[in-house]
């Protein structure tokens, strides 16, 4: 569940850096390699415990999927094709929560807070701000 929850945020850091004007696959902090997109990694470590994490602890605490929903294929695990939905649109309605804003003060959706980390990353290259500030809700 939590590679699919990695794999759903990177979907949408990749969607949101492109939105924005910068290409996902250059980025800081991870190493840029064929098919990976380095930034859009970058800017996901500051929401995967926020939304991916927590999409997958809520389904395991409030028992949302059983063991019943899990295949086993060889050395792997997957879901049901049920459950498999079932998971995205848990992960869907934790990405559209709304929160406030650390920097701005307004409410967002996390998925509108990764467009606007993307924003304010765009305003310290160009020199407008001088400091990068990573989201958090804490």
């Amino acid at each position: 569940m939590l590679s699919l929850a990695y794999s759903l945020l990177t979907k949408d850091c990749t969607i949101a850096a492109t939105a924005v004007g910068f290409d996902p696959y250059l980025g800081f902090f991870h190493q840029p390699r064929y098919g990976r997109p380095a930034l859009a990694l970058d800017i996901m470590e500051e929401f995967r415990p926020l939304v991916a994490d927590s999409t997958v602890i809520t389904i395991i605490n409030n028992n949302i999927l059983q063991p019943r929903d899990f295949i086993r294929a060889g050395d792997s695990v997957n879901l049901t094709q049920k459950a498999r939905g079932t998971f995205i649109e848990a992960y869907e309605r934790r990405i559209n929560t709304l929160v406030t804003h650390p920097l701005f003060g307004y409410q967002v959706s996390y998925r509108r807070a990764i467009e606007l980390q993307y924003r304010l990353l765009a305003r310290v290259l160009t020199g407008e701000t001088p400091v990068y500030r990573s989201f958090a809700t804490r």
